[in-house]
């Protein structure tokens, strides 16, 4: 298993691939501009680690702008292939186990019906981070364990466990602290929202607001869909947020089995834009992936191939197409750890839900940086 930024990407000498992007050229121009806000809030020679080598954020800062300037020019994919086959260096992703094979899921922004005040409707809450959550960060104790960290409270004079999901959301331990964000009609809903990490909410004036991910409980991410899969509740061929979702509605009585199983929970916080990465720039639809941000550097200029879904005039998929494009590593994901998994972001709507739910596709995904002037 890859555990190291520096083994985590392979210089690639030959064979290249042809470079072609299925989107439009303003979603790349404005998820490159967003990236160069996080670049510029750096030092200089603040180090990125592209698998063997490292560059500085100045350099990887000059090197989005030249991609960028070539992209816009509209040069045909051939030539446009060539030129970066010249002046770029190109890093492939490993996979799992040396595969070269990564697997792609997607996530997007959920809008559900809520309200500021609890009522017969409106009466599963969402929290903001609670005062006695504290993050201990592990190296400060012991250097081999510097970059890992836990979610604790206080009781008594011991540090012990955060409270879990069914302490929350079943016992009520929180209730009455003041702590509600918004109330939603359904267990479900929040665990979605969870999972996506952040989303609208629309209240019953038609205001809409923003929550984003602020902390989470620090219990370790239990796949529902998993457990569903191992209980005979749903097949592996089957699994998608849509049917979780058809499933769990037909079966109440066993909701908060299904739910429970998920340990971990996630605080929120009002956010007054869109969807936030953890480099604390906007996401882009279509052209934000999240990656372990432990392994690869952020940021970055990604070029992956995968599959995606064909939408039908109801709504369901009518068949998959294999596409390529560029991508920003802008976000990473409590799941989506090692060098053979990837998120890519695809908004809200229709088709996004559509897309984030049922992505579970095999590609692969390479990053590009401008070689260095000499």
């Amino acid at each position: 298993e890859v555990k190291e930024p520096a083994n985590a990407l392979t210089k690639v000498k030959y064979f290249w691939p042809k470079f072609q992007d299925d989107m439009d050229m303003d979603s790349l121009s404005l998820a490159i501009n967003n990236d160069l806000k996080y670049f510029n809030r750096l030092k200089d020679d603040t180090l990125f680690t592209y698998g063997p080598d490292e560059f500085t954020a100045e350099h990887v800062r000059k090197s989005l702008k030249t991609f960028l300037s070539i992209f816009k020019q509209g040069t045909d994919s051939k030539k446009f292939s060539q030129y970066l086959r010249k002046n770029f260096y190109l890093y492939k992703v490993p996979g799992f186990w040396g595969s070269k094979k990564v697997l792609f899921t997607g996530y997007f922004e959920p809008i559900f019906d809520g309200s500021l005040e609890r009522d017969s409707i409106h009466r599963y809450p969402i929290y903001r981070r609670p005062d006695n959550l504290f993050t201990i960060h592990l190296g400060l104790f012991r250097p081999e364990l510097s970059g890992q960290r836990i979610m604790a409270r206080i009781q008594g004079n011991r540090l012990v466990p955060y409270y879990t999901r069914k302490d929350i959301m079943e016992n009520n331990i929180l209730e009455k602290k003041n702590l509600e964000i918004a109330w939603l009609k359904d267990p479900l809903d929040i665990a979605i929202l969870q999972i996506q990490g952040s989303g609208m909410i629309k209240l019953p004036s038609g205001q809409i607001i923003r929550v984003g991910y602020s902390a989470s409980n620090g219990h370790p991410y239990k796949s529902i869909g998993r457990y569903m899969i191992d209980n005979g509740y749903i097949t592996s061929d089957n699994l998608s947020l849509q049917a979780i979702r058809s499933f769990i509605k037909q079966n109440p009585d066993i909701k908060d089995e299904i739910l429970n199983y998920n340990p971990s929970y996630v605080f929120f916080r009002l956010l007054d834009r869109g969807p936030v990465g953890n480099i604390g720039v906007p996401l882009t639809p279509g052209r934000s992936i999240a990656v372990d941000d432990r392994l690869f550097p952020k940021g970055a200029l990604v070029y992956i191939r995968c599959q995606k879904p064909i939408m039908g005039k109801d709504g369901n998929i009518i068949g998959w197409v294999p596409f390529s494009r560029f991508l920003l590593n802008q976000d990473t994901g409590g799941v989506i750890k090692g060098p053979g998994r990837a998120d890519i972001f695809w908004g809200s709507g229709q088709y996004a839900e559509l897309a984030a739910g049922n992505l579970k596709h095999k590609g692969e995904m390479y990053f590009l940086v401008k070689k260095p002037d000499n």
